[in-house]
């Protein structure tokens, strides 16, 4: 049976480029193609794929915000984002997100190809260089993950209120503590999560989830 694929790209040349690229394989059928994260659901009702190329980059919802609706709709389809990120955070997120597979645009039709069977196959596909960093990415946000923990809820309050930008004596005004007590949290919090200053600390937050930006 031929594998039914829908490729959403916001470049009509790539689209296409693709689209040849996988009907030279006699089991690839392209059923349909999108230009934005709209167009795409609109397309995966009507044509019912097996599979989605999934472009991140694109104007009326991205990738991994099209990624999120079609997990919510429930939609009965494989999801392989092929994209030029080779930044291991698009990738961490799209895991996160459901995505079966990840694969890099400069990758050879050979290799978007055997992503196609192993996703199909009921496995999941990452590209194979981007795995160390994926791996290293985990251990990071497990060593975080301890560190978060190790902070008191009101150490947690400050951290937030912090990387929110507000200076020491607004921190104290918000919680009704005294600012040397402001300034004895943020002493404790930069000891337990490991930072030098407050750029930092906000960063890790937002890391963490802590805050969004």
């Amino acid at each position: 049976m031929k594998i039914n694929v829908v490729i959403t790209d916001d470049h009509k040349m790539v689209r296409e480029g693709i689209k040849q690229l996988l009907e030279l394989k006699d089991s690839i059928s392209v059923v349909g193609m999108a230009s934005d994260g709209l167009e795409c659901i609109s397309v995966l009702k009507d044509k019912k794929p097996d599979l989605l190329l999934l472009d991140i980059n694109m104007p009326v919802n991205n990738g991994l915000q099209t990624l999120e609706k079609i997990k919510k709709m429930n939609l009965d389809v494989k999801v392989i984002l092929l994209t030029v990120h080779n930044e291991v955070d698009y990738l961490l997120k799209a895991i996160e997100v459901g995505a079966d597979g990840y694969v890099l645009k400069d990758s050879g039709s050979a290799e978007l190809i055997n992503a196609i069977e192993i996703v199909m196959g009921g496995e999941s596909y990452i590209q194979p260089d981007m795995i160390p960093m994926l791996n290293s990415k985990m251990i990071s946000r497990n060593s975080d993950k301890g560190k978060v923990k190790a902070l008191t809820k009101r150490e947690l309050e400050v951290l937030v209120l912090v990387s929110e930008g507000m200076f020491n004596k607004e921190i104290a005004d918000k919680l009704s503590i005294s600012e040397r007590t402001v300034k004895n949290h943020i002493s404790s919090i930069f000891k337990k999560i490991d930072v030098a200053d407050r750029t930092q600390a906000a960063v890790f937050a937002i890391r963490n989830n802590l805050i969004h930006i």
